[in-house]
């Protein structure tokens, strides 16, 4: 059944997910924080700044009136980057009807909080909405999904009839939803899969092989499912999409921003120059601290992360990172 629902976000997986949406026959508010920008993406019929070329159905609605866009919806989409949500959840809190689905999108840790996304929208929406609190990730690149490339993502939420819901309002021919109870399982391998990414991009620019990137990978994994274990996740979901699935094609696919942000470091590039030249945000560069900062407070053990952190922060060189992660103290695998 058709149904109003909002998103929250002009970028590029905002537009994504407004346009699978749309696709799918719901009316889509599409919310930008700038009126003007908002504008003209309803005069261009396409978000010709984060995703030229991809024409705007018409139940899309472009708008920058934040009260307007959430007012009648029965699900709304946050898809900011993870540092704004929370600021972003206290203007739309009051604004909500009751019984809206409150999803979601925003992959990272808050760094004073050291919160994932669905904790930060569980302690700023009131009891009415807090149980309806779901997230959404996978390996989903916003191009290909706006495109209508097959893809394939998981809706998680405490109560499996809420991500069931989820489910039902995005899953279409060429996105598939799958469902999960796994919350946290879900929302730790979207935020640490990004720093993992970042890892991988340097051994890509540094001119390493297939070799070093399926090693990175595969203990980038092994620390994902530290963290997300330790913090109650379930390892069977790291193993999923948004576990393994998302780190693959995050370390691996070109239109990474993650991956991009590494492979410049590696290449002899100055972090903040590439920042500077980036239209939308690497929620890697911001999560490499929040994350280390988690996982030092539950005492897991995550050198990629320990490096990834020396290297955006402290000015360690790319490949004095390689070399320490190779010659740290011998272990079991499943250690």
């Amino acid at each position: 059944m058709a149904q109003t629902v909002t998103v929250l976000g002009g970028g590029s997986w905002g537009t994504a997910l407004a346009l699978q949406l749309a696709r799918v026959g719901h009316d889509v508010l599409l919310w930008a924080r700038s009126s003007e920008f908002a504008a003209a993406m309803a005069a261009a019929r396409e978000n010709t700044t984060y995703l030229p070329g991809v024409r705007f159905p018409p139940n899309v609605h472009p708008t920058g009136d934040l009260a307007a866009a959430c007012a009648r919806s029965t699900m709304v989409v946050f898809v900011c980057p993870s540092g704004a949500v929370r600021a972003l959840a206290e203007a739309v809190a009051p604004l909500v009807a009751e019984g809206a689905l409150i999803v979601s999108a925003a992959k990272g840790v808050e760094q004073d909080s050291r919160e994932t996304m669905s904790a930060v929208l569980g302690e700023v929406f009131d009891e009415r909405h807090r149980t309806n609190v779901a997230v959404l990730s996978g390996p989903s690149f916003a191009r290909e999904v706006a495109l209508g490339v097959p893809t394939a993502v998981t809706a998680a939420a405490r109560a499996l009839p809420v991500a069931e819901a989820v489910q039902r309002l995005f899953n279409g021919l060429a996105f598939r939803v799958y469902t999960s109870t796994d919350v946290i399982g879900v929302e730790i391998g979207g935020a640490v899969k990004n720093v993992i990414a970042v890892a991988a991009g340097v051994c890509d620019g540094l001119g390493f092989g297939h070799n070093s990137r399926a090693a990175l990978i595969t203990r980038g994994l092994a620390e994902i499912g530290r963290l997300a274990t330790r913090l109650g996740g379930e390892p069977i979901t790291l193993a999923g999409l948004s576990g393994l699935g998302d780190l693959v094609l995050t370390c691996t696919g070109d239109l990474s921003r993650n991956r991009t942000v590494g492979l410049r470091l590696g290449r002899g590039e100055r972090l903040e120059d590439i920042v500077a030249g980036m239209k939308e945000v690497a929620e890697g560069v911001r999560n490499t601290r929040s994350v280390r900062d988690l996982a030092r407070s539950v005492n897991v053990e995550m050198p990629i992360t320990d490096q990834m952190y020396l290297m955006l922060y402290e000015g360690k060189a790319p490949r004095q990172v390689v070399v320490d992660l190779m010659t740290r103290g011998l272990k079991r695998e499943t250690d």
